[in-house]
Formats: structure tokens, sequence, C-alpha cells
């Protein structure tokens, strides 16, 4: 298998075909991921990059719970997006003929976006009770990516459900396979809540079982946000008050997601002023352009050692 290879600046708007595709990988747009069934070697490290809901897209490609979302699709059938539909399909279309796009699938190539553009070009011509198990060629047609076929400027705002009951048009009881997997996803949800606040956005609540932890998916490049978070970190405010602490972060597409650890024993409602709180101290650290002090800069080592990145 050939290199996987992150894309450190993915563009916005389109691509010219004669010219290097931004994955890094040498060859021309249109021999790689413009052509016909695109590249599947290659790691497109922010994936999303170009939406205006990029994060909260990202979150839900990262999050054990029950989630949908209407795409603002520019032309054409209306899909919703889902964190993942049963058997981990890539795409189905409702007994009440509802299509739905999974971000949570069998496999993916190192484009998400890609894989998306794929399964809502299939969703847009699919019929009634048609299942897409998984996003394969293209078929000469080259659908681009999501950010081609979405408003850009849109918010995708995702709605959390306490289960996937969902899957089925109301009043249907699913039986077979579907059942079995509507059981398991069930079974592995951590429950998850939005936490709303001014100036708050792709925040949540999760209780994992032991403890509850806010993970926000922060839209800022790594190399502005580390330091910024290094400056509250420095003078003992990087967190979000009694109960809570700091725990680490991990990198997905691309976004650093802070993560802090919570009393679970408080409702999601109550991380709120806090949460606003945090993220004006924040904002207000990533506006000094002052260079870090020693204590600071031991402080982004350390935040540095607490990071995993997920694929």
């Amino acid at each position: 298998m050939a290199k996987r290879t992150a894309v450190k600046d993915a563009p916005k708007d389109g691509i010219n075909p004669k010219q290097p595709c931004p994955c890094g990988s040498g060859k021309r747009y249109k021999a790689c991921h413009g052509a016909p069934g695109g590249a599947t070697d290659v790691i497109v490290s922010r994936p999303f990059e170009g939406l205006a809901s990029e994060s909260r897209a990202d979150r839900a490609a990262r999050v054990r719970a029950s989630a949908i979302a209407k795409l603002p699709v520019k032309d054409g059938r209306e899909v919703t997006l889902a964190t993942v539909l049963p058997m981990a399909a890539a795409g189905l279309i409702r007994g009440d003929d509802v299509p739905f796009i999974g971000l949570q699938v069998q496999t993916r190539s190192g484009d998400i976006s890609r894989d998306l553009a794929r399964a809502l070009q299939w969703a847009q011509q699919a019929k009634t009770g048609d299942v897409l198990p998984i996003v394969g060629p293209d078929n000469g047609e080259n659908p681009g990516r999501l950010q081609d076929l979405l408003d850009p400027e849109a918010e995708i705002v995702p709605v959390l459900h306490t289960d996937f009951v969902w899957w089925m048009p109301e009043g249907t009881e699913p039986s077979g396979d579907v059942a079995l997997s509507l059981e398991r996803a069930n079974a592995a949800i951590l429950p998850t809540e939005r936490v709303d606040a001014p100036g708050v956005k792709a925040a949540y609540w999760v209780d994992a079982g032991d403890k509850a932890h806010l993970r926000w998916v922060r839209p800022e490049p790594e190399e502005k946000l580390l330091p910024a978070m290094a400056r509250l970190a420095a003078r003992g405010e990087l967190d979000l008050g009694e109960g809570s602490r700091y725990a680490g972060s991990f990198r997905a597409h691309g976004l650093l997601v802070p993560v802090w650890d919570l009393d679970r024993e408080m409702h999601a409602r109550e991380w709120a002023d806090p949460a606003e709180a945090l993220g004006k101290r924040l904002l207000e650290a990533l506006a000094s352009d002052e260079p870090l002090t020693d204590a600071e800069r031991r402080a982004r080592d350390g935040l540095r050692g607490r990071q995993i990145t997920l694929r």
C-alpha cells in the first residue's frame, strides 16, 4: 500500500484539474483526488474544511451518540446526515422515502468528504428501501467533495436523540438484522447533550459512565490554539471552575478537541456559564501576540504531551 500523506492545506474553493493535488501526492489533481474513483491511499487531514459547520461535522464523525442533521444541499433532493446507520451503511432510503447518509461507515478512503459526496450522489437517485452498504467507485462520474455539493455558508445543525428509533419510519417495528443492529447501537450510546451558551459552539457534555466530560471541537488551527491554551494553563485558568479538570485533547480530521473531566453529578446545563467564561478567556489569549514566557512554554509542552490523534 502506498504511503498515506496528510493534506495540510485543503482548498476551500474549486481546484484547477491541472494543478498539483492538495493532498501532496505529487500528482495533478485530475490524476489523483479529481479522477473518477479518486485516490483512496491519501489521508485528508481536514476533510470538512471550507464548511461553516466544520467543527460540528467533525464532532458528529467522532461522537458515540444518536444525531442527525439536514444537509444544506445546493440542488436536488434533501438528504439527512446521520452519525451511524443500520449495519454501518453508507446510505439508505427509509421506508417513507426519506434519504440518509452515514458518517461512521464500514469502510472509507482517506477523504471522508469525498466518500460523503459519493453517498450523497447515490441518495439523490436511489429509491425507497434502497441501501448503500459501502461507498464504491464513482462509476465514471466525479461528485467532487461534500463542500462542492453543499452551501458552504449554511449551518449544519445536529439534532441529538436518546436512541436510534429514527432509523425506522414512525409506527414501524424493526426486524432481523436491523433489529439486532438497533439494539447494539442503542447499547453503545454515550448520553450526550449540547452545551449552549453565547460564543460556545460544538461543545458537548458526555456521560461516559464513571465520569462526565466536556468535549469542545475548536475551529482554530492548532498552532494558534495550543499557545493560547498554554497561556491559560500557566495562569491556572484552563478549567471550568470547581468540579472540573483539564484532561487532555485529541486530534480528529485536523481539528483539536480539548477535553475536560467534569463532576458527573452536575447537569450539562450547569456548565454553560463556565464554558462561556472559558471561551472568553480563550479568545483573549488567542488575540495576544506576545511571545510565550518560560512558564507558558512549559505549559505548552505539557499540553502537547497529553494529545492523541484519531483517524
